[in-house]
C-alpha cells in the first residue's frame, strides 16, 4: 500500500471543518503540485490525471504560459473594481471570446465567477429580453449550485431538499439520452419521442408564447456524456425559432476544446442565441462568461448581473493565455486525435468484458458505462466505485458519474504515451474487478457524485 499519511491528516481536518455540502469525496487525495497531465500528492505519490479537475484544467496543470500571464498581471495589480471602472484585460478577453464563439453577428459579454452564476444570468437575460417567464431545462441536467442553477438542474434530490421554494416557471423535459431512452426506444425505433414530448407539453400545459428560453447542454455532462442525435438538436432549434424562444447552450463543462471543437454545439452546426461558459475558461481561476447577441445582453439593466470581482483582471489574463495556448498548441486537434485513440482502446476492452455497456462522447469527453447486464442495462455502481478506487491506488485519477459511468476527461495536452499507460492500468483494473480481486474497502471510502 502507498503511504498517504500526510494526505489523511488533511482529510481528517477537512472533515472536521469544511461543510459536507461542498464535498463528494472519491479518494483521500490532497494535491501538492501538478505539471502537464501528472499530479503529485502530499505524500509524494504521482498520478496520471484522467479527469482534469472536473474538466477545469483543459490546458493542463500549471501550464507555464498561463502561470507566466498570471504572475505578470499580479505584479501589476490583482484586481480593481470593474463594476465601477474599466480594465483592459477584461475588454481584450471579451473581444477574443466573441471571435471564437459561433455566429457572424454583433455579440457582447457578461462576466461572472462560476458556471452557476452564468446559468442564473442566462435565466435573467431570457426573461428580460423576451418578456416571458417560463424556462425549459432537462431531466439529468446539472447547471450548478446557485438558486437559479439548482432550479434548472434535475439530477439530484439532495440539491433540492430542504431549501425550497426554488425559482418558479422552470419545467424539465426528458433529455435525448439514446442509451437510456426515457421512452424505451432503441436508435432503430426512435421517432424523436423526447422532442414530441415537448411539443405535447406545448399543446397541453406550457403555452409556447410564454417560454423565454430552452437551456440545454449539447452534451449532457453529469448524466454521462449523452450525445443527442443531430436531427433532434436541429428540430429542437427549429422549435425554438418558430416560437420566438431563445436557444441557450450550457458549455460550462464541454467548452474550450474539450469535445474537439471550441464548443460542443458546433458538432451540430447550430448557432445558439446564448452561450454559457465557465470551468476551463481561465484554467483554474474563478471566471464565467455569457456570450449572446448584443440586443439580448443589453436587455438587462444595471445592476441586474453585476459582481464586484466580475472579469477580475488576473482571471482575465489567465483566460487570454488559455485561449492562446489552445490555439497555438493545437489542443483542439489533439483532443480529437486522443479522444479517438482512447475510445478505440475502450472498445477493445468492451469486446472482452460484458461489464462495459456503452462508450460515448466526443473528443476528450468520454463516458464509459458499466452495467451488470447489457440487455437490462442495470447499473453496476459497485464496479464503478471499486475500479476508480483501485486506479487511484495504482496511480491513475479516474472518477465516475451517474452512479456507474467512468468519467474520462484528461487534459487536452495528454500524450499518447501517458494515455496508453493510464489505459493499461484501467484495463488491468477492470480485469481485477471481473475476477473478484478488488476488496470492498473502496465501498467504505468512496461517496462520489
Amino acid at each position: 500500500m502507498k503511504n498517504t499519511n500526510k494526505c489523511m491528516d488533511v482529510v481528517e481536518k477537512d472533515t472536521a471543518i469544511i461543510s459536507k455540502a461542498s464535498r463528494a469525496p472519491y479518494f483521500p487525495l490532497v494535491i501538492k503540485n501538478g505539471r502537464g497531465s501528472i499530479i503529485e500528492d502530499m505524500d509524494g505519490n504521482k498520478y496520471i490525471d484522467m479527469f482534469s479537475s472536473s474538466a477545469v484544467l483543459n490546458t493542463c496543470h500549471s501550464h507555464p504560459k498561463i502561470v507566466e500571464a498570471i504572475k505578470k498581471q499580479v505584479d501589476n495589480y490583482i484586481h480593481f473594481s470593474t463594476d465601477y471602472m474599466y480594465a483592459e484585460p477584461q475588454v481584450r478577453l471579451g473581444e477574443m471570446l466573441t471571435k471564437i464563439t459561433p455566429g457572424d453577428f454583433k455579440k457582447k459579454v457578461c462576466f461572472g465567477l462560476s458556471g452557476s452564476d452564468g446559468n442564473d444570468g442566462a435565466i435573467k437575460l431570457a426573461r428580460s429580453y423576451t418578456g416571458r417567464s417560463k424556462i425549459i431545462s432537462f431531466i439529468g441536467a446539472y447547471h450548478g449550485s446557485t438558486y437559479g442553477a439548482i432550479s434548472l438542474s434535475a439530477i439530484s434530490l439532495n440539491m433540492r431538499r430542504k431549501i425550497g421554494p426554488l425559482l418558479p416557471e422552470i419545467y424539465h423535459m426528458p433529455y435525448a439520452d439514446c442509451y437510456r431512452c426515457a421512452f424505451g426506444k432503441s436508435k432503430e425505433s426512435c421517432s424523436l419521442e423526447c422532442l414530441e414530448y415537448i411539443k405535447m407539453a406545448f399543446r397541453n400545459y406550457i403555452p409556447p408564447e410564454e417560454v423565454a428560453g430552452i437551456i440545454i447542454e449539447p452534451m449532457a455532462g453529469d448524466i454521462g456524456f449523452a450525445v443527442p442525435p443531430k436531427k433532434y438538436m436541429e428540430e429542437l432549434y427549429c422549435l425554438c425559432k418558430n416560437n420566438g424562444i431563445l436557444f441557450i447552450v450550457d458549455e460550462v463543462q464541454q467548452g474550450f476544446g474539450r469535445t474537439g471543437k471550441w464548443f460542443s454545439i458546433e458538432h451540430f452546426s447550430i448557432i445558439p442565441d446564448v452561450i454559457i461558459m465557465g470551468k476551463s475558461i481561465a484554467s483554474g481561476l474563478p471566471l464565467s462568461a455569457i456570450i449572446a447577441r448584443e440586443e439580448i445582453i443589453d436587455a438587462l439593466e444595471m445592476p441586474a448581473h453585476l459582481f464586484t470581482v466580475q472579469g477580475n483582471s488576473t482571471c482575465a489574463q489567465a483566460a487570454i493565455a488559455t485561449i492562446e495556448v489552445i490555439e497555438n498548441e493545437h489542443l483542439i486537434e489533439n483532443s480529437m486525435v486522443m479522444g479517438e485513440y482512447i475510445k478505440e482502446r475502450f472498445k477493445r476492452i468492451k469486446k472482452r468484458h460484458e461489464l462495459i455497456g456503452d462508450i460515448r462522447g466526443e473528443g476528450l469527453s468520454i463516458g464509459v458505462e458499466l452495467v451488470k447486464d447489457r440487455i437490462t442495462k442495470e447499473k453496476d455502481t459497485e464496479a464503478a466505485i471499486k475500479i476508480c478506487y483501485r486506479c487511484w491506488e495504482k496511480g491513475v485519477i479516474l472518477i465516475f458519474l451517474a452512479e456507474n459511468i467512468l468519467r474520462v476527461q484528461p487534459p487536452l495536452v495528454i500524450t499518447k504515451e501517458e494515455a496508453s499507460t493510464a489505459l493499461d492500468i484501467i484495463e488491468e483494473t477492470i480485469e481485477e474487478y471481473v475476477e473478484g480481486k478488488i476488496s470492498d474497502e473502496a465501498l467504505n471510502v468512496v461517496k462520489g457524485w
